[in-house]
């Protein structure tokens, strides 16, 4: 593999899942998967990218030397008690939340597209939008303020979680493991990120084609 300080920053460096490992290691990696998936502001981080990374470094035994299950444990209990934080959070704050005006860190309209995205697969919604950045940080706290079961929410929690958080960490494990991705990380990690945002262009393309095909009166 290339040496870590090869690997190309997507986006701010602060927000380079190698900077964020490096400086932070393990702690920092549960710490930014907790905000992402139960704190409002945790829609600016770079979820997949991060648990990529981490796969990848701890295959080449580079700043993580955990083994790979421990991991994964770790990593898919932070999601858990992240989404956790955002249904009772939801569950408190809901109503006052959508009159919350728009400000730089807090968008209206993410929250609706969270809202639609719950309204349009209900329960699943929790596992699905594990997959989906900004989504999953909002949709436990639409679940919350939606009074969704508790029971229910939290059955679908653990699942998604533990599906994301293995699934990414693994993924980058073994595919570090291969010439082709070591020698081509850079461009992985930005194919993530473009993968990651394709579910919200379309919904935002199809909500525009709605509008446009909608009848005025």
């Amino acid at each position: 593999m290339p040496e870590a300080q090869t690997i190309l920053a997507v986006g701010p460096s602060f927000l380079d899942p190698n900077w964020l490992i490096s400086t932070f290691g393990l702690v920092g990696i549960l710490a930014i998967v907790f905000a992402e998936s139960g704190l409002l502001i945790g829609l600016f981080l770079p979820g997949d990218a991060l648990l990529f990374t981490a796969g990848l470094l701890v295959a080449d035994d580079t700043y993580l030397h955990q083994p790979l299950w421990l991991m994964c444990l770790l990593i898919s209990i932070a999601a858990v008690a992240g989404d956790q934080f955002g249904y009772l959070f939801g569950r408190r704050f809901g109503p006052s939340l959508f009159r919350r005006p728009d400000s730089r860190l807090f968008k209206q309209d993410n929250l609706t597209k969270a809202q639609n995205f719950f309204r349009k697969y209900g329960a699943r919604s929790i596992v699905l939008a594990r997959f989906v950045p900004v989504v999953r940080t909002f949709t436990p706290v639409v679940a919350g303020a939606s009074h969704m079961h508790y029971r229910t929410f939290l059955l679908y929690n653990v699942i998604g979680g533990t599906v994301w958080g293995c699934g990414v960490t693994t993924l980058g494990y073994f595919l570090g493991q291969i010439a082709f991705v070591r020698n081509n990380i850079e461009f992985i990690l930005i194919g993530i990120v473009v993968v990651s945002v394709i579910p919200i262009a379309f919904e935002l393309l199809r909500a525009r084609r709605r509008g446009h095909q909608a009848p005025t009166r």
